[in-house]
Order: structure tokens, then sequence, then C-alpha cells
């Protein structure tokens, strides 16, 4: 077989696409000229790569073992171009960084930070549910990640670098706003409004109710942290989320958090990459920026205790 690096750039770029349409796009091709290129493809290897039923291709059996092939090519590409990095130095490169939702509350003060001591890095944000970056870094298609909690995995490392308090909020007119002391308990009957199921917030909170016994009712279920804030700040309930979301509405007095027995939780930021991955120096430069500055750029203090940053 005689296949080129560009057809397999192509035929990846169709994989994740699910569309020769939209990968032509992407990669600022014509659609024809995709065409053209998969067929030479699927002719070098002699098999059928692809399935269309209607507008819809799924790959066969020959065409996913391409394509996992093809995430190897890449990756080792990839190690290349950051040895070749190495030897330049930290002076320029690129940063591919993959964070959590929440994580992005933060995320650009600290891209902004890094970026000031390094102007000729060039950063790509990506904002991703927890699948998507588990997925990310499984392909080895981002250098690094922010999230929380990542699950157990082998294949990756994980280093915590930054508190992540979850609190509980209200509205201000809320009959729990201007007690003090609440036991965990009382909060039992009371409404949530919760992320999806498979939220890492919500599998925390969850987690932290069933521990001492007390039950945690979800009312209404939102697809996003600003939807949930939304609604609890029009009192339809109460909600737990990130300190790390919440600068902007406890400063303008839209949301108050509850004094509550047993809160905060207090979990961590994770960096992660890829177990074995080779860091480009741009990579390791941030990874070791977020781990020496990270707190004193990104810690927010407790409300109540003002004066005072958020610690281990």
């Amino acid at each position: 077989m005689h296949l080129t690096l560009r057809q397999l750039q192509i035929f990846s770029a169709v994989v994740r696409h699910k569309s020769f349409t939209r990968a032509a796009e992407a990669l600022h091709l014509t659609q024809p000229a995709v065409s053209m290129q998969m067929r030479q493809l699927e002719d070098q290897v002699d098999l059928p790569l692809f399935d269309q039923v209607g507008k819809q291709i799924h790959l066969t059996d020959a065409g996913r073992e391409l394509y996992r092939h093809a995430l190897l090519i890449e990756a080792q590409i990839q190690d290349l171009a950051n040895a070749m990095d190495e030897f330049r130095g930290v002076e320029r490169g690129e940063l591919d960084l993959t964070v959590a939702s929440t994580a992005n509350y933060f995320a650009p003060k600290l891209i902004a930070a890094f970026c000031s001591q390094h102007e000729r890095v060039q950063v790509r944000l990506h904002v991703s549910n927890q699948e998507q970056i588990v997925e990310a870094m499984a392909t080895a298609s981002s250098d690094l990640a922010i999230m929380g909690q990542p699950p157990d995995d082998a294949e990756l490392v994980a280093k915590p670098f930054l508190d992540n308090p979850l609190v509980v909020i209200a509205s201000p007119s809320h009959p729990l706003a201007k007690r003090s002391g609440i036991a965990l308990r009382r909060l039992g009957g009371e409404a949530f409004i919760t992320r999806e199921p498979g939220s890492g917030t919500r599998k925390a909170a969850e987690r932290h109710f069933s521990r001492y016994g007390v039950e945690f009712n979800t009312a209404m279920e939102m697809s996003s942290n600003e939807a949930i804030k939304q609604a609890v700040e029009a009192g339809l309930g109460l909600g737990v989320l990130s300190l790390h979301a919440l600068e902007l509405e406890l400063a303008m007095g839209r949301l108050v958090t509850l004094d509550v027995e047993r809160f905060p939780i207090m979990r961590q930021w994770f960096v992660v990459h890829r177990k074995g991955k080779r860091l480009s120096t741009v990579a390791q430069a941030f990874l070791d920026f977020l781990t020496r500055e990270s707190r004193a750029l990104a810690s927010i203090p407790l409300p109540g205790h003002e004066s005072d940053a958020i610690r281990s």
C-alpha cells in the first residue's frame, strides 16, 4: 500500500465530522477533492471504508481499523513535532487545551497570564463535557485537559492544581437565605435544580447527601450551569455549583450561598494528559505554570471569609 499522510488526515476529518462536506469545510477543500482522496484511499487498501445510508456515512470494519491506526500515526507525528519544539524552547508553539464547562469560568484568566509570559504561544481552547474530554484524551487529540474528578483510567495522568468548592445556592428571597448554621437534614425536603445525570457536580452532591443519610431531591434538570443559576434566581429551587461559576452573581447579589453544615464540598480541579504522551515544551510549561501559579490567580474566597483564599 502507498498511503499518504494527507489521505489519512482527510480520512480522519471525514470520520470526526461524519460528513464529506463538513470535512471539506474544516480542511478548506472542495467536497469533490475530499471524495476523490477517499476513493484513492479505498483503492489503495482494496477495501470499502464507508457505508452510505441516505446522507449518513458509517465506517465499515476495515474503516474502523484504519481509523484506529490513523489516530496512532497522527499521535506519532505530533510527538515528532513536540520533539522538534523542544529544540526551539518555549518561545513559540501551540497548546491544544480542553476544559470542562465550569472550568471555563477561570481558565481564560490562567491562559491570559500564561500567554503574557510567552507572547508567541498560541492556545486553542475547547470547552467540553466530561465524556468528550475523556475521548479527547483517549485519541490524543488534545495536549492537556482541565476537569473535575477524572475517571479511574490507567491511561490517564491527573494532577490536582486548584481547589474546587461546591456550595449550596439560593435566591436572596428564599426562606433559608438569611439563616445560619443550617442542618444538612433540613435540605432533605428542598427541591434542587441540577445538571444532567452524568454531571460530575451532580454526582458529588448526590454522594455527599447519601453519605449523611439525607435525600437529595432533584426537582428539575438543566443542561448548563447558567440555566441552573437562572432557575435558582427565579425561586424554582436550590442548587449545588462550583464557587468558580458564581463570582458574578454573588457580587451582584442575584444569588446567595447558604450556610449549611458539611458544606462546602471540597473537590479539586485536575490537569490531565494521556499516559505515555510526550508533552510539547509549551504543554509542559503550561502544566508547570498551573502547578506554580493557579492558586494565586484563580482561588476564590468563601463567602463570609473574603480575606482568605481557599486552600487545601
